[in-house]
């Protein structure tokens, strides 16, 4: 397909654009902005005439976020915003298991997951036979999947939580259920039975999968911060490990760690999680100070603006993905559980 050429007027208007995004506000030079305008007024283009949708994570890039997303958020809200999508193609700016999400949910629509390596070391600590084997093992427990999962462990499954939903949901389920199985995330696992009061094993069977980015900050640094920073509010993910949130000032999900800065004032915020979200909170809170403390995440980075406009004018068969209907229907079943309890 061919991709029509903006002229030095469209560049300059998306030049401003950008800028006016933010883009400025988290290091971009002029130079670079230049270079990104052409891309992103050439994809913005193409969305048009493909009549396509790209939501992005948090963790994206923030061009992707800023230039070329129709909306942005944590997988939570990328969820319900993609069952309410009326483009005929939706191009995920994220992970596979969230591109699996929107297929699932957008079963008529095309879903592209423009870098087919976008893969996630949590999701891929768990296949869904091993579920099934761990609910034979534990027959008659709830089984209940974080939504860092593949299509096929979500279709094992009972019922699907977030971080933002996961403690809501599971103190429900325990009004009915004395014990259930909560998996693939051993950190949150450990996180919840804390929060909920509940002895791991007894109560709470946890599976032993960990997030690359998030298994890798420890408490060592905090008193050091603290000095060196006086009055900084410490926010770390849920995915953390419980001896680093219970130090931390709050935990919780990546669309409860911008609440909690909106409605808590500091002198400095410091975001425990991956780099993506600091990048984002300096272009959104341009008043607020910002202490750097993340971690990248390959599979996240793997996307970028070329390889968003190649998956637009031609994907290639093994970036649409395709969810098997038998997997798809029982999925679904364990998401809409989700909205149910999350209500």
């Amino acid at each position: 397909m061919t991709v029509a050429l903006p002229t030095t007027q469209d560049i300059e208007g998306e030049v401003m654009r950008l800028e006016q995004k933010g883009l400025s506000l988290a290091g971009y030079d002029e130079e670079l902005l230049f270079s990104l305008a052409k891309k992103t007024w050439r994809i913005n283009r193409l969305k048009k005439e493909k009549n396509a949708v790209i939501p992005a994570h948090v963790y994206q890039r923030a061009e992707i976020i800023l230039g070329i997303a129709d909306f942005t958020g944590d997988s939570y809200r990328l969820s319900k915003l993609c069952a309410e999508a009326t483009a005929s193609m939706i191009v995920f700016c994220g992970v596979r298991f969230m591109a699996e999400t929107a297929k699932i949910l957008n079963p008529e629509k095309t879903v592209i997951l423009p870098a087919v390596e976008a893969g996630c070391s949590l999701a891929e600590s768990i296949t869904g036979d091993q579920v099934m084997a761990l609910r034979e093992r534990y027959p008659g427990l709830p089984a209940v999947c974080y939504i860092n999962t593949a299509a096929d462990v979500k279709a094992a499954c009972d019922v699907v939580v977030t971080s933002a939903n996961a403690r809501k949901i599971l103190e429900r389920l325990y009004e009915k259920h004395p014990r259930l199985i909560f998996l693939p995330d051993e950190l949150m696992g450990q996180n919840l039975a804390r929060d909920l009061n509940k002895k791991i094993g007894d109560e709470m069977i946890i599976w032993n999968g960990k997030c690359v980015v998030h298994e890798g900050f420890d408490t060592d640094w905090v008193a050091r911060y603290r000095h060196e920073y006086p009055g900084v509010k410490i926010l770390a993910h849920t995915e953390c490990s419980p001896s680093l949130v219970e130090v931390v000032d709050f935990a919780g999900g990546t669309g409860d760690m911008f609440r909690f800065v909106e409605s808590h004032p500091a002198p400095y915020y410091m975001l425990v999680t991956e780099c993506g979200l600091g990048d984002l909170a300096r272009t959104k809170y341009p008043d607020k100070k910002f202490v750097p403390m993340c971690r990248l995440c390959p599979y996240m980075k793997a996307i970028d603006l070329d390889r968003v406009e190649r998956a637009l004018c031609d994907p290639r068969e093994e970036q649409i993905i395709a969810v098997p209907e038998p997997i798809r229907i029982k999925a679904k079943r364990a998401i809409d559980s989700m909205f149910e309890l999350a209500a």
